[in-house]
């Protein structure tokens, strides 16, 4: 039997070819404090390319984001749900289904924590120091995506790291909507 310790050493391992110089994730570049109601911006891959677009939606009762591809097509809308205890946001796909459901935890004794609520199941949790760009998102105790300010010098800017086969628009409108929550700008 193996122990603790080598199965630890074998995800880090796995980490390792998957997140960070020389892995295997898909890479995007964010705007620090890029979202509120109205305002549109771009998000681009390592390339320097702008692969969505994140369209603010003004004059609308609740926070409502558009989010789409390079060619305007629709591909999520990430909205605030309206009566709820704790602050939630909801991405739905183009024809209005709900794909996840963002939500604070109540209780956050020493990192910020959110749940992403995946319709279907396969929950990810989120946590870290959300407010400074640095949190993870991992399901069933595996790391799936990363976001960090360590991958540029520009002061506004962080990435985005997505392990392969993951749903990138959901991760990426859960990133959005957890960076609204955080910083309050609904």
């Amino acid at each position: 039997m193996r122990g603790r310790r080598e199965e630890r050493r074998e995800e880090r391992q796995d980490e390792r070819q998957t997140f960070g110089r020389g892995g295997n994730a898909n890479r995007y570049k964010m705007r620090q404090n890029l979202v509120s109601i109205g305002d549109d911006f771009w998000i681009e891959n390592e390339q320097g390319q702008r692969v969505y677009k994140v369209d603010g939606k003004a004059l609308r009762v609740r926070s409502t984001l558009i989010f789409e591809d390079a060619h305007g097509q629709e591909l999520a809308k990430i909205q605030e749900k309206m009566a709820r205890v704790r602050d939630t946001m909801e991405i739905e796909g183009p024809n209005g289904q709900t794909l996840a459901t963002v939500k604070k935890a109540m209780i956050t004794p020493v990192r910020e924590r959110f749940s992403l609520d995946i319709a279907g199941g396969g929950d990810i949790e989120i946590q870290g120091n959300l407010l400074d760009h640095e949190y993870t998102f991992e399901q069933g105790g595996k790391k799936i995506a990363e976001t960090s300010k360590k991958w540029f010098r520009i002061a506004d800017s962080y990435g985005v790291e997505i392990a392969q086969g993951q749903n990138e628009i959901v991760i990426l409108a859960a990133t959005v909507a957890v960076d609204m929550i955080a910083h309050g700008r609904r």
